[in-house]
């Protein structure tokens, strides 16, 4: 974990201890990586519950409760899915605050309206929902270390 990230996970976990909140994840190309991010953090447990790795639409629908009308409509990749992934997650995990990630890292499996190194991202603090679309550029490991130091911004 790189110093920037470091400090941005320890201003986290702060903020979510002072206000007794918990936090889930729910991720699709990341693979657990914002997780394993925010574990690399001693005393994470007392802040940090637990995370799913989506990669799979039927995990999306299954575990997280996206409807399959969103994937077939919009996507895995989409606003629509990581705001029903943030949703499902924190609902599963019974927190208040969450994020979610899917994109695609490449190198391939990108199309001219989906290109690789589209990421959308989703949180949830409370009943606030927010998202955002990112464009990032380099190898799959580059996108996958870019998604999390934004998805964990997102939430500062």
């Amino acid at each position: 974990m790189d110093l920037d990230v470091e400090s941005m996970v320890a201003r986290l976990a702060q903020s979510l201890l002072v206000q007794g909140g918990r936090m889930a994840t729910a991720e699709s190309c990341t693979g657990g990586l914002v997780a394993s991010t925010l574990t690399d953090t001693p005393g994470s447990s007392r802040w940090f519950e637990g995370g799913v790795v989506a990669y799979d639409n039927r995990v999306k629908m299954n575990l997280l409760g996206v409807p399959e009308e969103t994937l077939v409509r919009y996507g895995a990749v989409s606003q629509a899915c990581v705001e029903s992934m943030v949703t499902g997650v924190c609902a599963l995990m019974k927190v208040p605050v969450g994020l979610a990630i899917s994109g695609i890292a490449g190198p391939d499996g990108g199309t001219p309206e989906k290109p690789v190194g589209l990421v959308w991202m989703a949180w949830r603090i409370y009943s606030r929902v927010w998202s955002r679309e990112f464009r990032f550029a380099g190898t799959r490991r580059q996108i996958k270390i870019f998604s999390v130091r934004e998805a964990i911004a997102g939430l500062l």
